[in-house]
């Protein structure tokens, strides 16, 4: 019997920075991933009101420098995070989630790039949810143990605290990378310039929106950029590439700190390390083959 892509449903708050798109395009570019759907999410509103219509239009995008609109399924995920750990926030991106969870057709991976609201919701709108085949992977939350987190709190965690719990203590397999692994995937401006910037319209366009990203969103210069959506990309396509150690499912506490775990909680896999030198590479290899064979 044939060997079979892996299922996949991307949930990506795409216009947050300048990661996500990577990720996207590698992912699409990977003949070992069967993308079922792309999610844009929400990514709060400390940068726009409308940072949900600003993922979908980057998703759009993306879909349009690679010559594939209309051809992946595109679902909007929820405007805004749960108001509460009980009340969900429906979307065409949790039904999404809830319909491709119940075919039998082997593991279904959601990466989420993001904050965890459209799974929070899912899980609270179809609780057999949890005991279908489905695994999240999330880029997000901060490092594990006594190691001292970049900033504090985690962006992708903070912008839903409360959909973050309810995966947390739901029984749906998660895979957790968080701040410590995913700001490790860095690469610098010449490189992308040379690597990336050639390989066609894409590939200027997914150079040029780091640099004016990093040039707009810091005071201080900088000449690199931390890929960090793409460790979830790599743990489907590769789970031997990254180091993991089990954690109890941690809990947040508002200020978005992990509190103690309870006796009997449950672990899940964190990642420790990822295999960088493979991802990178990877994903410029595919770009240089995707632009020769334009």
């Amino acid at each position: 019997m044939a060997a079979t892509p892996r299922r996949v449903i991307i949930n990506t708050d795409a216009k947050n920075e300048a990661d996500d798109q990577f990720a996207i395009v590698h992912a699409l570019l990977s003949p070992t991933l069967d993308i079922r759907g792309i999610v844009p999410a929400h990514f709060g509103t400390r940068r726009t009101t409308e940072s949900l219509a600003e993922s979908r239009a980057e998703v759009d995008l993306l879909l349009r420098l690679m010559g594939r609109e209309g051809g992946y399924v595109v679902a909007d995920g929820a405007p805004r995070a749960l108001p509460d750990e009980r009340t969900p926030v429906p979307s065409e991106g949790s039904a999404l989630i809830i319909e491709e969870s119940r075919k039998d057709e082997g593991t279904l991976f959601i990466p989420f790039l993001g904050p965890l609201t459209d799974m929070a919701s899912a899980l609270l709108e179809d609780p057999d949810l949890q005991d279908r085949d489905v695994v999240v992977v999330w880029i997000g939350g901060p490092p594990h143990g006594d190691v001292i987190p970049a900033y504090a709190p985690e962006f992708n965690l903070s912008n839903d605290i409360a959909a973050a719990n309810v995966v947390m203590d739901s029984r749906v397999p998660v895979w957790q990378i968080p701040m410590s692994v995913y700001t490790m995937v860095s690469v610098g401006h010449e490189e992308l310039r040379q690597k990336v910037a050639p390989l066609g319209e894409l590939g200027a366009y997914l150079t040029e929106q780091v640099i004016e990203f990093n040039a707009s969103a810091h005071d201080l210069m900088m000449d690199y950029r931390s890929l960090g959506d793409s460790p979830a990309i790599g743990a489907i396509m590769n789970p031997r590439g990254g180091t993991w150690r089990r954690c109890p499912a941690p809990r947040f506490a508002a200020d978005g700190s992990m509190s103690d775990p309870l006796p009997g909680r449950r672990e899940i896999p964190v990642c420790e390390s990822m295999d960088v030198r493979w991802l990178l590479e990877d994903m410029f290899a595919k770009l240089r083959a995707f632009s020769s064979a334009a």
